[in-house]
């Protein structure tokens, strides 16, 4: 019988750490160019040689592609014998007759993993996938066989968030942790950086230092999950400690919804965050920020207002002008909108607010995971805050009066 050679890179020592790994449950926590892909392909080489079935999933077809030419790289000489069938347009490379495959595809929700089955499961980027691509499909999915899986992920940016699919960005942070300490062998966790890939131009890795913000450095580079930005206005545990249930009674003297509306063409989403006064307190009711065409926004903000019986939207009128109220009586042209300059800069306009949480007056009804991450990880300089510009203007509106009046007269509020 004639051999084939494969064609595996070798792996350098901290990939062999996880590659070697027994572990049914492999969580990967590594920084950017690290080569955690390179890594699980040679995983999935291996498992499918043993005569395994591996299914690979991530977000884009980018890094599907990445996985793709890994893969069919080392099999390259069994494929082109026919030994091995490769299927381009389904990325599957498979032994015909038998159950042992390779498969890779795109999987931003679980919808698109559905109707498989594998031996081994790799969710690559999975911090920007939806939950249930784990818990409610990929979990399931190996039950039949007993199957392993491999977590891979880098701690995502304020920025590459906005792009997550998950309910909760901070889900593939929270796993890592719970079975950091884990015991039983089931679970095993790693930590790597960046510049533990040996490969890596380390002049190049020095020069990107300067070309990202510490806090992007920490979380992309270096891979280390952070949910606080030194120096945010908001801190999670002054959110967590006025967190308020959504089953009981409030009596709201006002509502109003925030608006801040998108200032970009190029998919910005603009901020929609619903805030009632009950006596002295600020509650945050709803977030329904969106992305999209203005009359989607606009569309949003009036049906929101008018779920809630708002007072009236506040609406930032720094892009557009005019247009902006325009825009939302275009919908209904009864809702009471009141325009707002920004003549201060988001992060001024912000601390009074701010300084109402920290004296235990402003209350999150529920849970608002990406509201909450821009309160707690915006900087000046990151890229516009839009949930908490829109919290900032209905918060405004509510518990210092017309914002615009202080900018005006100096006029000095007591909160």
């Amino acid at each position: 019988m004639r051999e084939y050679v494969v064609h595996l890179p070798k792996p350098h020592i901290q990939q062999s750490d996880f590659i070697n790994s027994q572990a049914k449950r492999k969580i990967i926590r590594a920084g950017r160019r690290f080569g955690k892909t390179v890594g699980a392909s040679i995983i999935a080489v291996q498992k499918f040689l043993a005569g395994k079935r591996v299914l690979y999933a991530a977000p884009t077809q980018d890094q599907v592609t990445a996985f793709w030419f890994r893969v069919t790289q080392a099999l390259r000489e069994p494929i082109e014998a026919g030994v091995f069938r490769k299927n381009e347009t389904l990325h599957i490379v498979e032994l015909e007759g038998t159950q042992r495959r390779i498969k890779a595809k795109t999987a931003w929700n679980a919808d698109s993993l559905r109707g498989d089955y594998a031996d081994l499961l790799i969710l690559d980027e999975f911090q920007l996938m939806n939950e249930d691509a784990w818990g409610k499909v990929g979990a399931p999915m190996l039950l039949d066989r007993n199957g392993d899986a491999i977590f891979i992920y880098t701690p995502p940016s304020l920025r590459s968030r906005s792009v997550s699919k998950a309910d909760d960005p901070r889900y593939a942070a929270k796993m890592f942790k719970a079975h950091q300490s884990d015991s039983s062998g089931r679970w095993q966790t790693f930590h790597f950086t960046s510049q533990d890939n040996p490969t890596l131009d380390t002049e190049a890795l020095e020069e990107i230092s300067h070309d990202m913000t510490a806090l992007s450095y920490r979380m992309e580079i270096l891979a280390e999950d952070i949910d606080e930005a030194p120096g945010a206005l908001w801190t999670r545990d002054i959110i967590e400690h006025n967190r308020v249930p959504d089953n009981r009674e409030y009596d709201f003297g006002r509502i109003v919804i925030g608006v801040d509306p998108t200032g970009s063409s190029t998919g910005d989403a603009a901020g929609i965050v619903a805030a009632g006064r009950d006596g002295d307190d600020l509650y945050i009711l709803e977030d329904r920020t969106l992305k999209g065409r203005p009359e989607h926004w606009a569309t949003a903000a009036v049906n929101l207002y008018h779920e809630l019986k708002a007072d009236c939207i506040v609406a930032e009128k720094n892009y557009g002008g005019e247009m902006v109220e325009y825009t939302i009586h275009t919908i209904d042209p009864s809702v009471n909108v009141k325009p707002v300059d920004a003549s201060r800069g988001k992060a001024v306009r912000a601390e009074p607010i701010a300084a109402i949480y920290e004296r235990g007056r402003g209350h999150h009804i529920g849970h608002f995971p990406l509201l909450e991450d821009e309160l707690c990880m915006w900087l000046p300089g990151d890229k516009s805050p839009n949930r908490m510009d829109a919290l900032t203007w209905a918060g405004t509106e509510l518990m210092l009066g017309f914002y615009r009046a202080a900018d005006d007269t100096g006029v000095t509020f007591n909160v």
